[in-house]
């Protein structure tokens, strides 16, 4: 999975010139309708009950870790969200920093009325 340049910043940083790095106390999942890159970008969902998601994932093992229950998005009431394409996982609720990102690999159109849910187990990050 695709780490953003703030996350290989970090390792280079952590791993190379024995800079202390603070992990987030919390790890939260965001759906975009535009991906971003390695630089951040991309367009999140705004609005319409809109919020990002915190997520939890199991202890790494042959370089990946998987999320441990349920990602449920609240349901969308007022208006469409458009096709999500991809997610990304940030260190705060707003604003913050990308760390990882991946496309989904169906885009998904979100309607008024619909939810988003990824069943726990199914955000996989991983070091490639």
């Amino acid at each position: 999975m695709p780490k953003s340049y703030y996350a290989d910043n970090v390792a280079l940083n952590a791993f190379l010139r024995n800079t202390s790095f603070t992990p987030p106390v919390q790890t939260w999942v965001a759906i975009f309708t535009v991906a971003p890159t390695p630089a951040g970008g991309g367009t999140e969902v705004a609005g319409n009950g809109y919020g990002r998601q915190m997520a939890t994932f199991t202890v790494p093992s042959n370089g990946s870790c998987a999320s441990t229950a349920d990602i449920t998005f609240p349901i969308d009431v007022v208006a469409d969200w458009g096709t999500i394409v991809a997610f990304g996982l940030f260190d705060a609720s707003s604003g913050g920093n990308l760390l990882y990102f991946a496309n989904l690999s169906s885009p998904r159109y979100v309607a008024v009325n619909d939810q988003v849910k990824f069943p726990a187990g199914q955000l996989v990050a991983s070091e490639t």
